[in-house]
């Protein structure tokens, strides 16, 4: 299959119409998540415009960013650009990719690219390939700490110096314009870094003039494709912005929108349902109204985008706390399981005392956690009582400056970990290791470090745009 995407000349072609609406295909809420390919090609013969996915998050943890690796394994990122590059190509639309690699780092943007640049090739296909890179180095950002540029935002405090080199990675979090810039300079398939959710759906129809309130809404309503659905599971969406408002759908047609599903996710990682801050300025749907058009579409009016005094963009960051090694046994012993509370405390006392005598540390020195999965290792203390558990499966962290010593103090716990009696008990417990050894090391542990944001002049200065003709690196 082959096929060219001649974006410079629709640009050219259609920047004096007026358009009357864009249609913003989302196969899913993540690449590499799967969908059923025949969703996309609903989605095509609907007449979408373009395809938009997200590519990444912080929802895992700050072990993606840190180390500039991807949660997605390469099969199933590629499994997914087959699909939507032979879409984007064969309907000659814009393929846009946000927060490569899950962090958006450099490194996920070229990992990400290098996956595409191999299937142009095997498909024969003709894109002009943009990487949008988001990274930011700790000397930049100190000159505009230094000049009072950077503020945190709840609950972090103000930033220092040393928090900037102790990070591995820094990524500065795009709106839509450096995604609009690279589809204007002729990409067909545009890989961002960092992006918000919702600058990868809303870049395209903003470049073609809709107006901003209905784009950023219909954006954060599709961001995690069929989410807004009945059916979440069945794939993607197709949101159809207008200069009144815009209407969503899903592609499967055993799914349906309605308005609960359609209002509902604005609830979804916002801390105000009815705001919500992008780079350049905020969405308001306090007075949007939904209307079912009928049992599968819904209809959504009166969103509005107010424009910021100052555009921000976002910092995110993560470096190396120290490193991990995990151990993990399974208790079914009814006697210790009606006493969990005081076992678990007795374990931490006994395995301080034994780290203590055998490695002379204190427990300043070092860190574990102890999770008794089936009894409260996901709420903790506000847990609602339910009696004593049947089984309970113990989870010990242990966090140290290195390996060896994480390792050194969850070899200590090993016996415990076995045989601990209660205080109550005149024999030694068998519990049961999950894995022979039962220490499993973690390595490197990371932490977010960041929560400000940067005052800038110019929405596409922090990043950078590069285009080949395959994906490839000129």
């Amino acid at each position: 299959m082959t096929g060219t995407f001649a974006a410079e000349d629709r640009v050219c072609e259609e920047a004096e119409e007026q358009e009357e609406t864009v249609r913003i295909l989302v196969p899913s809420g993540m690449l590499g998540a799967g969908f059923p390919p025949e969703t996309v090609e609903r989605g095509i013969a609907l007449g979408a415009d373009v395809i938009a996915v997200d590519g990444g998050s912080t929802d895992s943890g700050p072990y993606y960013l840190g180390s500039g690796t991807a949660k997605t394994t390469a099969a199933a990122v590629a499994r997914d650009l087959r699909i939507l590059l032979r879409a984007s190509a064969g309907a000659g639309i814009p393929l846009i990719v946000g927060s490569c690699g899950t962090g958006g780092t450099d490194s996920g943007v070229d990992w990400v690219a290098g996956i595409v640049g191999g299937i142009l090739r095997e498909e024969g296909l003709d894109l002009r390939v943009a990487r949008i890179y988001s990274e930011q180095t700790a000397a930049a950002l100190k000159e505009r700490l230094d000049e009072g540029r950077i503020h945190p935002l709840a609950p972090a405090g103000d930033l220092d110096a040393a928090t900037l080199d102790g990070c591995s990675h820094i990524v500065g979090m795009m709106g839509h314009e450096p995604i609009v810039a690279a589809l204007e300079a002729g990409a067909g398939v545009v890989l961002a870094g960092r992006a918000t959710d919702t600058a990868v759906a809303a870049a395209y129809p903003l470049m073609r003039g809709m107006p901003a309130g209905p784009v950023w809404h219909a954006s954060k309503i599709v961001e995690c494709g069929g989410q807004c659905t009945t059916n979440p599971r069945t794939g993607g969406v197709l949101a159809t912005v207008d200069r009144g408002g815009f209407t969503v759908e899903p592609l499967d047609p055993a799914a349906a929108c309605t308005t609960t599903s359609v209002a509902a996710h604005m609830l979804y990682e916002t801390v105000n349902p009815f705001e919500m801050r992008e780079p350049a300025g905020t969405l308001v749907v306090s007075e949007a109204v939904h209307t079912a058009l009928d049992d599968r579409r819904v209809r959504v009016e009166g969103s509005r985008f107010e424009l910021a005094d100052q555009y921000t963009i976002k910092l995110e960051g993560a470096g190396v706390t120290g490193y991990e090694t995990m151990s993990f046994t399974a208790i079914r012993d009814p006697h210790i399981l009606a006493r969990i509370e005081e076992w678990v405390a007795l374990m931490y006392e006994v395995l301080a005392g034994r780290v203590r005598q055998t490695l002379e540390l204190e427990p300043s020195g070092y860190a574990v956690d102890i999770r008794p999965y089936g009894y409260d290792a996901v709420l903790g203390s506000i847990d609602p009582a339910s009696g004593p558990p049947r089984e309970v499966g113990v989870m010990m962290l242990v966090h140290a400056p290195d390996q060896a010593t994480a390792t050194a103090i969850a070899k200590i716990a090993n016996p415990l970990m076995l045989h601990l009696p209660t205080p109550d008990m005149d024999h030694l417990p068998s519990l049961a290791f999950a894995t022979s050894p039962a220490e499993s090391e973690r390595g490197p542990v990371y932490r977010f470090a960041l929560n400000h944001v940067v005052d800038v002049d110019e929405p596409t200065a922090m990043f950078r745009v590069e285009i080949a003709e395959d994906g490839s690196r000129d």
